[in-house]
């Protein structure tokens, strides 16, 4: 059968814009189905502003901690408009360079939903394709529960386009983003609560990071509601929110941002045409190949649920586009992804925690490290660092890295190229350190912590 393309993809995230590249690389015919924005989720309203929008909630700490360094400098003032303004420039111009990918690649980038009418089959508006592929990367959307005035809270969706900026925020969740978000709006100088029901965030994180790192955000000044949960917002006559929290109290705020979750974007796009089926999650079910229930139609990304972040969607991207369409066989190792937080301090961790160690290893030895760092010392700070080792003790090997502490996402990077590739405690004894560093302290600790 003469298809209109190889590979007719929907979504323009990451992972689906890299799947469609390389494909194309490869000699396919592809076309890319998007109804929002070019690079998706990541790009637009998630890891790229976001972390913008981290490093300029440090700028006041900064100014703060430079007196002791010798800088004076009269008050500083924050403006909210000039930086959504510059992030939404910054962002369309990545738009541009996504949209020149596509482009240079070969790849027919069709605007609309796309909607797949049968096995082989979508539609985009009045128009419709065949494909002897078709791989949904539609992404994920942010998840607030029905509760009486829901309309009045926004998702981080929003949070990046606020018209002003508000003088006290309440962001309810536990995970990534409601944690960041806490940070980022308590670093642009709002009073900040965090709002979540269960006694501690970042639930499959270690639990030592957990621990120290509310303890340094609670000590920052970041008002803490754990255990919690909001049960209605009602919007009052000067425009504020009031929140009735289950515990009986009440909490005023002028913005609610909801960041319990995101669920698999799978509404519209036409599943029960076909033999795609969810889990019960609403993901989409696909094997180690991503291929579905439907053998023509695949599905990576946030939309399968198994590891969502960026870097992952990009790898199942390049697995797949290399199994289809240069004769591979590539499978996807989940095992040992580094990620980070970008709370403050940030979190960095690959491998396992010490809970989940203690759970598959007959004896681990614990190695930590809790210090005070030398920017500090003049700057006057009370930030500290953490770091912990978890080794199997029967072969040596270390099993998971554990940082809280400035720039951790960038110091586990390293560390996970080195447990990926089977590194052991002699090996990091062995090594050198960087002087004076906080990364040093990873190759010089001594002293463990028995099981």
């Amino acid at each position: 059968m003469n298809y209109d393309c190889d590979l007719f993809v929907i979504g323009a995230g990451s992972g689906g814009v890299r799947a469609a590249r390389i494909s194309a690389r490869y000699g396919a015919k592809v076309a890319v189905a998007e109804d929002l924005y070019l690079g998706g989720t990541c790009v637009n309203v998630g890891c790229v502003p976001k972390k913008l929008f981290v490093y300029a909630s440090e700028f006041a700490r900064e100014f703060h901690h430079a007196r002791g360094f010798g800088w004076n400098s009269g008050p500083a003032s924050f403006d909210w408009a000039t930086l959504r303004d510059n992030k939404t420039a910054e962002v369309e111009r990545l738009n541009g360079i996504y949209g020149s990918l596509l482009d240079n690649a070969g790849v027919e980038l069709i605007e609309g939903r796309a909607e797949v009418v049968g096995p082989n089959q979508v539609k985009v508006g009045s128009r419709e394709y065949t494909a002897k592929y078709i791989l949904i990367a539609a992404g994920s959307w942010p998840f607030i529960p029905d509760i009486p005035g829901k309309k009045f809270a926004i998702s981080s969706n929003e949070a990046f386009y606020l018209e002003n900026f508000p003088k006290r925020v309440a962001v309810v969740g536990g995970g990534y983003i409601a944690v960041e978000f806490a940070g980022i709006f308590h670093g642009l100088q709002a009073e900040t609560h965090l709002v979540y029901r269960g006694p501690l965030f970042l639930k499959k994180f270690d639990q030592d990071l957990r621990t120290n790192l509310t303890k340094q955000m609670t000590e920052d000044g970041i008002n803490f509601h754990l255990e919690t949960d909001i049960a209605a917002i009602e919007k009052q006559p000067d425009g504020s929110l009031l929140l009735s929290l289950n515990n009986g109290e009440n909490l005023e705020v002028d913005c609610v941002m909801y960041a319990t979750g995101r669920k698999p974007k799978t509404d519209g796009l036409g599943l029960e045409n076909t033999r795609v089926t969810l889990n019960e999650k609403g993901a989409i079910k696909v094997n180690s190949g991503f291929q579905t229930d439907e053998p023509s139609i695949y599905a990576l990304g946030d939309v399968i649920g198994r590891v969502e972040l960026t870097p992952v969607a990009i790898t199942e991207a390049m697995a797949l586009a290399n199994n289809l369409f240069n004769n591979g066989n590539e499978q996807v190792d989940y095992n040992n992804i580094p990620t980070a937080v970008f709370s403050q301090p940030n979190i960095g961790t690959v491998g396992l925690t010490e809970e989940k160690a203690r759970g598959k290893y007959q004896k681990i030895t614990v190695y930590k490290s809790d210090f005070k760092p030398m920017k500090q010392t003049l700057g006057g700070g009370a930030e500290r660092i953490f770091m912990k080792l978890i080794v199997d003790a029967d072969t040596d090997k270390v099993v998971g890295c554990h940082m809280l502490g400035e720039h951790a996402g960038e110091i586990i990077q390293g560390i996970g190229i080195a447990i990926k590739a089977g590194a052991t405690k002699a090996d990091f004894d062995s090594t050198i350190g960087i002087h004076p560093t906080v990364a040093e302290e990873l190759v010089t600790m001594r002293v463990a912590e028995p099981e």
